[in-house]
């Protein structure tokens, strides 16, 4: 069954579609990592807070990375499931085949 969705993914472009999109977000996430404690540094030192501190803000970065790793091993998980491997003829079952 997971044969016939994976055909029909990669057949009708559905999956490089996908593909592309979760790739853009992982490069937002990845560029996000850089800005996010850039853009709460200057926030903090425009309008001050007595509760917040004046250094610079690494924690903020951390749920970025967390996103961009698991949506760049989802994505490598799913390219290597629907394009890197290869796709069996469709009169043909690969479970039914005997091992020679």
């Amino acid at each position: 069954m997971l044969e016939q969705v994976r055909r029909i993914l990669v057949n009708s472009f559905i999956a490089a579609i996908g593909l592309g999109y979760l790739l853009a977000q992982i490069i937002l996430y990845f560029i996000n990592i850089f800005t996010s404690p850039v853009s709460l540094w200057i926030a903090r030192m425009i309008f001050p807070d007595a509760t917040a501190s004046r250094r610079f803000p690494l924690e903020a970065a951390v749920p970025q990375v967390i996103g961009f790793v698991l949506l760049l091993a989802l994505w490598f998980g799913l390219l290597r499931w629907l394009y890197l491997t290869p796709l069996a003829e469709p009169g043909t079952d690969p479970e039914a085949e005997p091992n020679a």
